[in-house]
């Protein structure tokens, strides 16, 4: 069995996420994992016991800065130090023509998809800083390099959080932090069904499928950072 490690998980009750904290906890780390849904996660925590792991499941919405900002210290108490950051989390939002999406659902997409993303990296690096091999990797989505209409907010969010997340990568190139993408492409999952309801989901990779190599990215072996790792190119 490998070394544990503490990993962050977001977006962890369902879907890739739940997946990859299932991997994770297979490999013998410890899971702290965030989502809305405390329902959900008590679920999934029975799960894990029931299969002799433990892991940390707090509820939390990642738009409630102050909430984020108030984990790094807890962590920190608690634990001491963070090995991996898997930022997951993520809503489709509205699709359709730009001139019809309410701001308010505009707003939520951004803030789900790209601004909580920056308040984790901000809230997390110092202990992050303080693992011997701290791994982060943050999901992003096709419609990126191929933009199409009426993606628009979704893409836009996932644009950002490409272009900021390579920041992060070349801001921390020569320390021991290495920070990369996973692109899941097409998957099962309920967000794709919202997105496309005609089509079959069972030609599609499974969670399970694509939750392996992302977790890949957390271990201590991996050595690339700023990348951007497609499933469907794996």
């Amino acid at each position: 069995m490998t070394e544990k490690r503490l990993v962050l998980v977001t977006g962890a009750s369902r879907g890739i996420g739940r997946a990859a904290v299932l991997e994770l906890a297979r490999r013998g780390h410890h899971v702290i994992g965030l989502a809305r849904s405390q329902k959900a996660l008590e679920a999934l925590d029975d799960e894990l016991k029931a299969a002799g792991h433990a892991a940390t499941f707090v509820p939390m919405d990642l738009t409630d800065g102050k909430a984020v900002d108030a984990l790094g210290q807890i962590l920190n108490d608690r634990f001491g130090r963070l090995d991996g950051l898997l930022g997951n989390a993520g809503v489709l939002g509205t699709l359709g023509p730009l001139q019809t999406i309410k701001p308010r659902s505009f707003d939520e997409t951004i803030a789900v998809n790209l601004t909580a993303n920056w308040r984790l990296i901000r809230a997390m690096m110092p202990l992050l800083a303080k693992s011997e091999a701290p791994r982060a990797v943050f999901v992003t989505s096709g419609v990126v390099p191929r933009p199409r209409a009426f993606w628009g907010a979704y893409q836009a969010s996932k644009a950002g959080l490409e272009a900021m997340v390579a920041a992060w990568a070349d801001e921390n190139e020569a320390g021991e932090l290495r920070v990369n993408l996973f692109d899941p492409g097409a998957t099962r999952t309920q967000m794709r069904f919202d997105a496309m309801p005609g089509e079959d989901p069972q030609t599609l990779p499974t969670p399970e499928d694509v939750a392996v190599p992302m977790v890949d990215l957390l271990e201590p072996v991996e050595t690339r950072t700023g990348a951007r790792i497609s499933y469907r190119d794996l």
